[in-house]
């Protein structure tokens, strides 16, 4: 049976958008580049709020509401804007332990603090270009008929905004280096990461600007300011501290990941047979499966499960090696006991909604309902579990909810023309009055699409599995 098209929500590290082929030379000098995408991967993502929430305690804001987003990029960078952190999968593999990775957080987290960009217009124009740059490729990939791919571009686009935004002066930077050394002290961290992944790079300010990477053209860099960072850090009480040996292993874990994910050939050199290691051992099994040998990867799964039996991300691994790859049936046992161990994990229960669905049975479709339902009492604006739930309502006959769910997708990836269409169709079909006629009267009022919008008809290659019209 040939393999389910992977879901736009899923692990989608192997495969990041890459639409650079198609735009004219120059525009990707952009902060982020046309291959760039969002990635949802619950496992990294609490890696990366772990690193980074003491670092937001010691700078005054509250980590919890905080949203980290992980960004497919060749490009080491990280921003942090007003609700969001984000870091790139090539800041991870390039930052060799976890306080460097830290150390540039912390930076970031110092222009956040002290404004930086964010007190005129300067901000908005310049997060204006990457910004429109995400959407056009998103309309197309509408355009050629991806609606999926179109909507994970068209909804990243605030943050590819936010992250074209960050361009400082040497001022400024210097300032950021200032506080970031100070809430990693103040957070219990040595200050030495951050000077050490800047020392890494310090052969960058010598290159011409289309040879360095684009962080640090938006961050100058200097031996001057490496030297003056290194005389204050080292002076600090925690100068000398260690990552723990937990912070290492889990830096490890998500590198290797990553790796498995995005190098698979180069992986399997990297993490040879020898290295039996869970880290190495977690990237030959992904790489496996990215290189589609799903025998090899899953033998590979259950050995590391027979070793962690109470691990949800090796059980959402193999749920989901399974369902791409045709075993739709037995996906639903791992990904079930994923959810089991991580019910606070929406990710998980949308992929077994997503399993429970494709089994073709009203009992399993009703369930499946109740669990998209559950993850987004979670995550009200995943758009990915609105689109997942429109085809369960679909598959179970509720056409009122079916386009209501729609009508959700398409607000929440900025679709305003067809949010609205739908909501109208869906309060057709939906009891008047009733909580659910009442949200799509809601989406109806605030769903008034742009006049671009309404030039361009709607974007009508954005559709949705379940064909609801």
């Amino acid at each position: 049976m040939a393999a389910p098209a992977r879901p736009v929500f899923r692990i989608a590290l192997a495969a990041t958008l890459a639409f650079s082929t198609v735009l004219r030379p120059g525009i990707a000098a952009a902060q982020f580049l046309p291959g760039d995408s969002l990635i949802r991967d619950t496992e990294i993502e609490e890696i990366l709020h772990r690193d980074a929430a003491p670092i937001f305690t010691a700078a005054g804001i509250d980590p919890k509401g905080i949203q980290v987003v992980l960004v497919g990029s060749k490009e080491p960078n990280a921003a942090a804007a007003p609700g969001v952190m984000m870091v790139t999968t090539a800041l991870i593999l390039e930052s060799d332990n976890p306080n460097q990775l830290e150390g540039v957080i912390a930076h970031e987290i110092g222009h956040l603090a002290g404004g930086h960009s964010f007190r005129s217009g300067d901000y908005q124009r310049a997060g204006m270009v990457p910004m429109i740059l995400t959407m056009g490729l998103g309309v197309l990939a509408a355009i050629a008929g991806s609606g999926e791919a179109a909507a994970g571009l068209i909804s990243s686009a605030p943050y590819f905004g936010a992250l074209g935004a960050a361009g400082f002066g040497r001022e400024q930077e210097a300032r950021a280096d200032q506080a970031g050394a100070t809430y990693m002290e103040k957070a219990g961290l040595s200050g030495r990461g951050l000077v050490e992944f800047f020392d890494k790079f310090r052969y960058q300010e010598v290159f011409a600007q289309y040879r360095r990477y684009k962080f640090f053209i938006d961050h100058p860099l200097s031996s001057d300011r490496i030297e003056a960072l290194q005389v204050r850090v080292s002076a600090m009480p925690h100068y000398y501290k260690k990552d723990s040996p937990e912070a290492v292993s889990e830096h490890e874990i998500m590198k290797a990941k990553l790796e498995g994910f995005i190098n698979p050939q180069a992986s399997l050199n990297k993490f040879d047979e020898k290295d039996m290691s869970y880290p190495a051992r977690y990237a030959r099994a992904i790489a496996y499966y990215q290189l589609k040998e799903p025998e090899k990867a899953l033998k590979r799964v259950d050995a590391l499960i027979a070793e962690q039996p109470d691990n949800a991300f090796l059980y959402e691994l193999k749920g989901q090696i399974m369902f791409e790859f045709g075993q739709v049936e037995g996906a639903e046992a791992p990904q079930r006991k994923s959810v089991e161990l991580r019910p606070d994990a929406p990710l998980l229960r949308i992929n077994l909604g997503q399993t429970l669905i494709a089994l073709n049975s009203r009992p399993k479709t009703e369930e499946a309902i109740a669990e998209l339902k559950k993850a987004l009492t979670q995550e009200q604006d995943n758009a990915a579990a609105w689109r997942v739930l429109a085809e369960a309502y679909d598959k179970h006959g509720d056409e009122g909810l079916a386009r209501l769910a729609t009508a959700e997708f398409q607000f929440n990836v900025g679709n305003m023309v067809l949010a609205r269409q739908f909501a109208i169709r869906a309060r057709d079909r939906l009891p008047k009055d009733s909580a659910d006629w009442r949200r799509a009267t809601d989406i109806v009022l605030v769903a008034q699409p742009t006049g671009d919008e309404l030039r361009r008809g709607g974007g009508q290659g954005l559709t949705i599995t379940s064909q609801v019209h």
